[in-house]
């Protein structure tokens, strides 16, 4: 690929400018640097080279090897199961599947660890191979309940009850102050954030995303709240409570880390989850609580 730097541009790194305007991967764009294929002017430069009104930029990105899911004997919390379904209790820091950057350790290649194979959903891509069984996923420091397909009709059967909102799923998060309102909705559709890839943003091209959230306690400059969601956009509560001004404690990618909190990441926990079984069609409930480092964080935001 070939650009012309513009003055917006002027100053700023070439491997930065290359991934943002061509949504290259910076991992990439680092690697086409190290081996010489990132040229300014004709002339190969590291991804740190500033760049100059006027310059053209020449790059050349190889495609990544495709990734192949592989089963690994990972230990992970199971709260119920049967012939149809899992339900499992994600620990924080654990990524939900394969993507580069994360091929193995994940919670899929646990649960093909597991019980040997799981469903790939009816849309085939390279994405969807890497998410077999899956209903819906949670963030890799997002910690709590998560529904899993064993065979193709339960997933066929629970994808449709998420897609038609039968599917529940309330979630505790502390938050950097407390709203002004003891409850309200969210609505505000999500997409890439145009300014940095690697975010999400309420976007007027954006999908649309809902979520009800309500105090549950109030803490010291901080509160816990209960949140519901319509629907299960990637980020949505972090987005929304920081677009509203109330960002996730711990949220380094929305908010700010903070030292006093041994959490992995934000402070959000998949709490309760409802779904109707799909060959029984009896309503199922589970709940799991926080884990220890989401309570001592609240411990230290109530003292």
């Amino acid at each position: 690929m070939r650009l012309a730097v513009a003055a917006d541009d002027a100053g700023k790194r070439a491997d930065l400018v290359v991934a943002h305007r061509a949504g290259f991967p910076r991992s990439l764009v680092a690697q086409a640097a190290a081996i010489g294929d990132l040229r300014v002017n004709g002339e190969a430069v590291k991804g740190s080279y500033l760049l100059s009104e006027g310059d053209t930029i020449d790059c050349e990105v190889q495609p990544r090897a495709p990734l192949v899911v592989e089963a690994e004997t990972i230990d992970v919390p199971i709260v119920y199961e049967d012939d149809d379904v899992i339900v499992i209790d994600k620990p924080a820091g654990m990524v939900t599947h394969p993507a580069h950057g994360a091929t193995s350790g994940t919670l899929v290649n646990a649960l093909l660890g597991h019980v040997g194979s799981l469903p790939s959903p009816s849309t085939h891509s390279g994405q969807s191979a890497l998410r077999p069984g899956l209903v819906h996923r949670l963030d890799r420091d997002t910690s709590g309940l998560l529904l899993v397909a064993k065979n193709a009709e339960a997933l066929s059967f629970l994808s449709k009850g998420m897609k038609a909102r039968h599917i529940s799923r309330e979630y505790l998060g502390l938050t950097t102050g407390i709203p002004a309102q003891p409850k309200g909705t969210i609505n505000g559709a999500i997409g890439r954030d145009p300014h940095n890839r690697l975010k999400y943003a309420i976007t007027s091209g954006g999908k649309p995303a809902v979520t009800h959230y309500a105090i549950r306690e109030r803490l010291n400059d901080a509160a816990e709240l209960l949140f519901r969601l319509e629907t299960g956009r990637t980020h949505q509560i972090r987005v929304h409570m920081a677009a509203l001004g109330y960002p996730l404690i711990n949220d380094h990618v929305y908010g700010r880390t903070d030292p006093r909190f041994d959490l992995p990441g934000q402070a959000l926990h998949a709490w309760r989850l409802g779904f109707l079984h799909p060959r029984t069609r009896e309503q199922m409930q589970f709940e799991a609580a926080p884990p220890p480092e989401y309570d001592a964080a609240k411990r230290i935001l109530s003292s």
